[in-house]
């Protein structure tokens, strides 16, 4: 028993290690658009304008991100072949992450400014975030936590190898 009275309970999530001792880098989104190892900066897919990426700081399994090369802060600032380039690559997204990781939804947007959440102000990014019936269980209303259930790595083995089976189309 613990000291309020009830049982203890213990979580084991041995993957999330990579999460816990990952460096964390402010230009995370540059060096990933500059790279030239795309799995050392979990980069899923490349395109002219944009990229996808998994994010390195997930909210649930699967979050990804579309990130523009060219570094914009606004909406307004970006020129008409990147937005197009960015919307397909979300919609590319959804369609991976539906056989990948089984989502049933998704929430899809844009945090811009820091007052709209935004953890990196400077580099615009677009965020495909999976859902599931009943994914804010217990442990999100009661702990004020949550769990993610799968490694990065392993996750994103399983996607490069989804966008062999799965080709894009604009």
């Amino acid at each position: 028993m613990n000291e309020l009275g009830g049982w203890l309970e213990s979580l084991w999530a041995p993957w999330r290690i990579e999460y816990l001792e990952r460096e964390r880098k402010v230009d995370f989104l540059r060096e990933a658009a500059e790279a030239t190892n795309d799995s050392e900066h979990f980069v899923v897919c490349r395109r002219k304008n944009a990229f996808l990426m998994m994010n390195l700081y997930p909210y649930a399994p699967g979050h990804l991100m579309v990130v523009p090369y060219r570094r914009v802060s606004r909406l307004a600032e970006l020129a008409s072949g990147e937005k197009l380039e960015l919307v397909d690559l979300a919609s590319y997204a959804e369609r991976l992450l539906e056989e990948v990781v089984n989502a049933e939804g998704f929430n899809i947007g844009w945090n811009v400014g820091a007052a709209a959440g935004a953890g990196v102000t400077d580099y615009l990014h677009l965020h495909i975030v999976p859902r599931w019936s009943g994914d804010h269980n217990f442990m999100t209303v009661l702990g004020g936590a949550r769990v993610i259930p799968a490694g990065l790595t392993p996750l994103y083995e399983k996607l490069r190898a989804a966008t062999e089976r799965i080709s894009f189309s604009a």
